[in-house]
């Protein structure tokens, strides 16, 4: 244990007891939440980032953009805006925010993808701009309690489970674990393949302990590297690691596997790309022979910048996309479910 850690305690107390109060008073109806006549999924998590956010919204838009409208919602985290927006193609990272751009630039307008700080302004904009919207998907608000959704979608990570964390500062977590009792629904991310049932079913023992809600346990999938430069067309053997993501350890593990990794640059979540991160990487990889840069989905949306093309001209840039599995019984479970709660909604009335 550090030597400071028992110094956190009286803060941990404190900002536990904070929020504890923040949720008794919406739990009373002291603080009003809002109920909308479109139905809307929560997608969060109690700690702080690297659950899995982004790809489990990627899987319900998946799962639901053939037979609804939708629409994604997030506060836009990095962004250097404020305010409500409507993603558009002039608009970039910086405007919307890591993630909401990475849904806009895979999905274009198949999706309406917005971003706002106030969940509930950004909702009633959404409707009026886009009233053929069926179904809202909000990204990382289980804390945001000002809307009452209609389906909260819980997400921890299986090497970091919420019931084995601790609030900050002593730990991530957002609020008390107790929190977990909104959820309709528990996913355990990045469950390392092969887990055998006893182990499964000692975390779903665990996470009862909070929450009634329905567990499922996903694994994290790896597609085919494609290049960010159509110019560079054939996968090297040797790979230069680049990621901007809140863990990257579970990625730099899967490349191990499949390439010979010479080089790895990490860093940290929703970092802003220069040009010295890019004369670095172009150092590290311009003169090796069968060798290429490998990085996520997120940062590839930074590094296809037009201040970058001198570089992307030069060194072959691979990215590896990643997707959230989950078993058929519990995607059943979870289309069923929301299918259910748009066929209730419609024609309801705004509360």
């Amino acid at each position: 244990m550090r030597w400071y850690r028992p110094l956190l305690y009286p803060f941990s107390l404190l900002y536990d007891g904070v929020t504890a109060l923040r949720n008794i008073m919406f739990d009373r109806g002291i603080k009003r939440s809002t109920v909308f006549s479109v139905p809307t999924i929560v997608v969060g998590n109690l700690n702080l980032g690297g659950s899995g956010k982004t790809p489990m919204v990627e899987l319900l838009i998946g799962l639901f953009q053939r037979d609804y409208q939708l629409a994604t919602l997030s506060r836009g985290y990095g962004r250097k805006s404020s305010g409500f927006i409507l993603a558009e193609e002039h608009l970039g990272p910086k405007d919307i925010g890591d993630e909401p751009f990475q849904i806009f630039s895979k999905f274009g307008n198949q999706v309406t993808v917005s971003v706002g700080e106030d969940r509930v302004m950004a909702i009633t904009e959404i409707m009026a701009r886009k009233p053929e919207t069926q179904l809202v998907l909000l990204d990382d608000a289980f804390q945001h309690r000002y809307v009452a959704a209609d389906f909260y979608i819980l997400l921890t990570t299986f090497q970091k489970p919420f019931f084995k964390d601790k609030v900050l500062p002593l730990g991530t977590l957002r609020e008390n674990a107790k929190g977990a009792h909104r959820a309709d629904l528990v996913v355990v991310t990045k469950t390392p393949p092969g887990i055998e049932k006893e182990l499964k079913d000692a975390y779903c023992s665990k996470i009862r302990k909070y929450s009634d809600a329905k567990i499922c346990f996903a694994e994290i999938g790896y597609g085919q590297p494609y290049p960010l430069n159509p110019r560079f067309l054939q996968e090297k053997k040797k790979v230069v690691l680049v990621s901007g993501i809140a863990n990257d350890d579970l990625l730099f593990k899967q490349v191990s596997q499949a390439y010979e990794i010479i080089g790895r640059f990490d860093f940290g979540d929703h970092h802003h790309y220069q040009i010295k991160d890019l004369e670095k990487i172009r150092q590290k990889a311009g003169n090796l022979e069968d060798t290429m840069i490998l990085t996520t989905e997120k940062d590839a949306v930074k590094l296809k910048n037009s201040a970058f093309d001198k570089y992307l001209s030069e060194i072959p840039i691979f990215v590896l996309p990643i997707k959230i599995e989950m078993e058929k019984e519990c995607l059943s479970w979870l289309t069923s479910k929301v299918e259910t709660i748009v066929g209730e909604k419609s024609g309801v009335s705004e509360n």
